[in-house]
């Protein structure tokens, strides 16, 4: 199925899911990147004095969390909106 295709609930609820997804994988990378190296996540990738290899690190972790996120964000409207159509 196309976007353009999706009905307007599908289209919303990928929006407000993948906005939720977000903020529970930034919170549970920053929580799994403390326990594993002892230090608090990093915010400014582009800071000095923020070693290059665990910035490099920290970026890719968050941006394949993020990504996986928001593709079981979208999956998860998809499947509801389809859940809505059939029961009407």
């Amino acid at each position: 199925m196309a976007d353009d295709e999706q009905p307007l609930a599908v289209k919303v609820g990928t929006v407000v899911l993948t906005i939720a997804a977000g903020w529970v994988a930034q919170k549970l990378v920053g929580v799994v990147w403390e326990k594993a190296t002892g230090h608090v996540a990093p915010t400014d990738v582009d800071d000095d004095e923020l070693p290059m290899v665990q910035a490099v690190t920290f970026a890719a972790v968050s941006g394949g969390v993020a990504v996986l996120a928001k593709r079981m964000a979208r999956q998860g409207a998809v499947r509801a909106g389809a859940k809505l159509r059939a029961s009407s």
